[in-house]
């Protein structure tokens, strides 16, 4: 953890921070939320606040911009190298592996984001989402049994975090 312009990253007790991951700035992350490994969240130019229950995976990056804080919410998966910059993501979303959300994106809860996808500075995604393509549209609704999938990438993500951080006190 790295201390900028005076800011410390603050974890919550019940949180993870994998070995290899970086976490600078002005960062918050709430309890049972997992960092995983060489995932940087950098918050050096505004704050980044992550929710609970919340699972950043390997080589994820998050950054915000002067005017484009990044707020991640409860339940939320990010996938193996995302990108999320300076944007907002509400509660119960699934951002897919290699996404990338630019600044001023925001997605409404209980969305999916597929894997690849390419959010554009401003882009606005309604509730239950799924948003696909290079430039990331929303495809169509959700339905109730694919929302309801959401949260259990999440909660298997949780469970994880409690097999790494007991294994490596």
């Amino acid at each position: 953890m790295i201390t900028v312009n005076g800011h410390t990253p603050q974890v919550h007790e019940q949180a993870w921070v994998a070995p290899g991951a970086v976490l600078a700035g002005e960062v918050s992350i709430g309890p049972e939320t997992g960092i995983w490994y060489t995932c940087v969240i950098r918050a050096d130019l505004a704050p980044i606040t992550l929710g609970a229950r919340t699972n950043v995976q390997d080589g994820s990056v998050l950054h915000a911009d002067p005017g484009f804080p990044a707020t991640i919410g409860d339940g939320v998966t990010i996938g193996h190298r995302a990108v999320v910059h300076g944007c907002t993501v509400e509660d119960d979303v699934l951002i897919g592996m290699g996404a990338v959300l630019m600044n001023g994106v925001h997605v409404g809860a209980g969305s999916l984001i597929a894997a690849g996808a390419v959010l554009t500075q401003g882009t606005v995604v309604p509730p239950g989402s799924l948003v696909a393509g290079v430039p990331g549209k929303v495809r169509r609704e959700l339905s109730q049994t694919e929302r309801d999938s959401i949260p259990l990438s999440a909660a298997a993500y949780v469970h994880l975090l409690g097999l790494h951080r007991d294994a490596n006190p």
